[in-house]
């Protein structure tokens, strides 16, 4: 006969029984992918920082390796170097990116469509690709070298242009976005006051669009200042902390100073994400509900102005790129410019062949689809499971670590944790897989939260609809989720395909003779002199993440008529 207590207890039915299943589950999928982010970010930073503080012989030394580096005159001076010049390109490049910008988003120029593609061109190309055009334009045989009369493209002009020129569409993007939102209210409140053109730009749009702005030169400076391309091909005699990284751990094989140096590095990458993350809560809280999109009325002076700025720059950067796929194309720079497609042979150069093109067209294939499939599933236990709230945020953390993580950094964290033969993921080490997760590790982040703003446009009553239904939560995010949220997938992938062809910061590090990519082998190019297969391969680089990107963003957009028609019912 049972007791009171045992009469008053609650019945384990099927259905309670598959709560508890499923919460379980839930929880250890959770835990799964957060130590999936431990392992290829968090420790792979803890192990850099912890190599600062031994020596060459694994003997702890504290502080010393840090004395040694503000020792060294030529070391602190590449810190400051690093500091100026991406200060000096934040400024000239958000300057640029917000007056086209203002063109594109409140002007009624014409054209909008073609400069607003021209100016997103350099997303598509190495950092590399400027910096060998700067060459063939200013160089010591290039073909406008008496414009900069006694100054040199070596050295910080070289670098200031070419990084203005890859970050421009990074600045332009998160501008655009912020002038998009507007407040037409407010505009038309100035005009019906009487204020002039100039009072409501001052009054209205400068502050209205001053967190966007601040945003963008935060990014461009990290852009810049962790850049590793430009700087090693055009940089000449000047010092900057990513060639210091990359002079300590490949030239001297002096890892632990490299450490010392990366964690350096990290330090205002760091800062610039804490200023970034506090701005876009800012500018997020500023909109309102109530605000309307601001509908700009032709001013023939303004449109006319705008439109001939933002031709100019569109030129200028179509200048760039066609001066190295002309140079690529020149049969012997410059005494012979009829086009050949010798420089095309890359098997008969030095630094890289045919091999490091389809290593890099495999590492691009593999990081778009692990990288797509890691991020949603990211997104995916942060935003839609009701339980585990701490383990959630921690994930989320994680997630959105490697924003505040340059390349350079990881790619070293990374030689320290996986090169270690304590480690037992130690045989990826020197093959394609720790490419893979390296890429992937390094732009987890922008795929993160674009999934995770997909997944924020649907109700949860999907959920709760499962739920009470009892199916499992895997079957809903097969049969609902991932099917609603598949062109963000394919999108996501498509940019973890252009990422991979044209990065060089993390992987110049970690590959093999075996494992040579496109971007590694422009670099070896340039070191053996053979600056125009150098300026073949980058184009290379360049047409085929245009293609990739192109695939990508067809195929999402058939997925979105596919699986999202029900939208337009």
């Amino acid at each position: 006969m049972s007791t009171p207590s045992e009469a008053l207890a609650p019945i384990a039915t099927p259905r309670t029984m598959h709560f508890d299943r499923e919460r379980w589950l839930t929880g250890a999928a959770v835990l799964l992918v957060v130590l999936l982010l431990v392992v290829i970010v968090a420790l792979p930073v803890g192990a850099l920082v912890g190599q600062s503080f031994y020596d060459r012989t694994g003997n702890f030394v504290g502080l010393t390796n840090f004395a040694r580096y503000f020792e060294n005159p030529a070391l602190v001076q590449s810190a400051f170097n690093s500091v100026a010049l991406a200060v000096i390109s934040a400024v000239l490049c958000t300057s640029i990116a917000y007056v086209y910008a203002y063109g594109l988003t409140l002007s009624c120029m014409p054209a909008k469509g073609l400069l607003r593609a021209v100016a997103l061109m350099p997303l598509l190309a190495p950092s590399l690709l400027p910096a060998i055009s700067l060459i063939y334009l200013f160089g010591n045989q290039g073909l406008f070298k008496g414009l900069l009369g006694d100054l040199s493209i070596y050295g910080p002009l070289g670098i200031v242009l070419g990084s203005v020129f890859w970050t421009l569409p990074h600045a332009l993007l998160i501008l655009t976005t912020a002038m998009a939102t507007s407040d037409g209210r407010l505009y038309e409140a100035a005009q019906t006051l009487g204020a002039s053109r100039w009072r409501i730009f001052r009054t209205v749009t400068l502050p209205a669009s001053c967190y966007g702005l601040i945003v963008a030169a935060m990014v461009v400076f990290v852009l810049v200042i962790t850049d590793f391309g430009v700087p090693k091909v055009v940089g000449g005699q000047t010092g900057v902390l990513a060639t210091d990284i990359y002079k300590q751990v490949v030239g001297q094989q002096n890892f632990q100073m490299g450490a010392v140096v990366g964690l350096v590095l990290l330090i205002p990458a760091v800062l610039s994400f804490l200023v970034e993350r506090r701005v876009r809560r800012k500018q997020a809280a500023a909109l309102s509900a109530r605000a309307t999109p601001y509908q700009p009325e032709p001013v023939k002076s303004r449109d006319r102005a705008l439109l001939v700025f933002c031709t100019l720059t569109a030129f200028a950067i179509v200048v760039m790129i066609g001066m190295a796929v002309f140079a690529s194309l020149a049969s012997y720079w410059p005494y012979k410019l009829t086009p050949s497609l010798k420089n095309y042979d890359f098997s008969n150069m030095d630094g890289g062949g045919w091999g490091s093109y389809g290593n890099s067209l495999r590492l691009a294939l593999y990081a778009a689809v692990a990288g797509a499939l890691a991020t949603f599933v990211s997104a995916y236990f942060v935003e839609k499971p009701r339980h585990f709230g701490l383990l959630r945020e921690l994930l989320n953390l994680l997630a959105n670590l490697p924003l505040a993580v340059p390349g350079l950094v990881l790619g070293v964290g990374y030689i320290f944790f996986f090169n270690s033969a304590l480690n037992p993921l130690h045989g990826i080490y020197g093959g394609m897989s720790i490419l893979v997760v390296c890429t992937v590790a390094h732009f987890f982040s922008v795929a993160h939260l674009t999934s995770l703003t997909a997944l924020r446009q649907l109700d949860r009553e999907y959920e709760l609809v499962s739920e009470s239904m009892g199916v499992p939560f895997w079957r809903t995010l097969w049969r609902v989720h991932l099917p609603v949220a598949l062109p963000t997938v394919l999108n996501v992938a498509g940019y973890f395909f252009v990422n991979a062809m044209t990065t060089v910061s993390a992987v110049v590090f970690l590959y093999s003779p075996q494992t040579t990519l496109a971007a590694i082998a422009v670099l070896n190019m340039d070191d053996a002199g053979d600056v125009a297969p150098a300026a073949a391969m980058a184009s290379l680089i360049m047409l085929t993440a245009a293609v990739g990107r192109g695939l990508f963003a067809l195929a999402g957009h058939g997925a979105l008529k596919r699986t999202q028609a029900w939208r337009q019912r």
